[in-house]
């Protein structure tokens, strides 16, 4: 199981990306997610917040998107 989190800033595509607390591009401005079994379960908690949450590409490949 992993801790996620939700980028608080808007990426230029308009995305909050969702990162693993150990992502090497973790957001300063962030939302915690809490601890997940895959980063599916976190992006859907993500997009209760934010609409336009989607999956970092280098810690959450299997849930980015665009």
């Amino acid at each position: 199981m992993k801790t996620y989190c939700v980028n608080n800033r808007t990426q230029a595509n308009g995305d909050h990306e969702v990162h693993t607390d150990d992502c090497r591009y973790l957001p300063n401005s962030r939302t915690m997610l809490g601890n997940h079994l895959t980063c599916h379960s976190a992006v859907t908690q993500a997009k209760k917040i934010y609409k336009t949450a989607n999956g970092c590409k280098t810690c959450s490949t299997s849930c980015h998107t665009s």
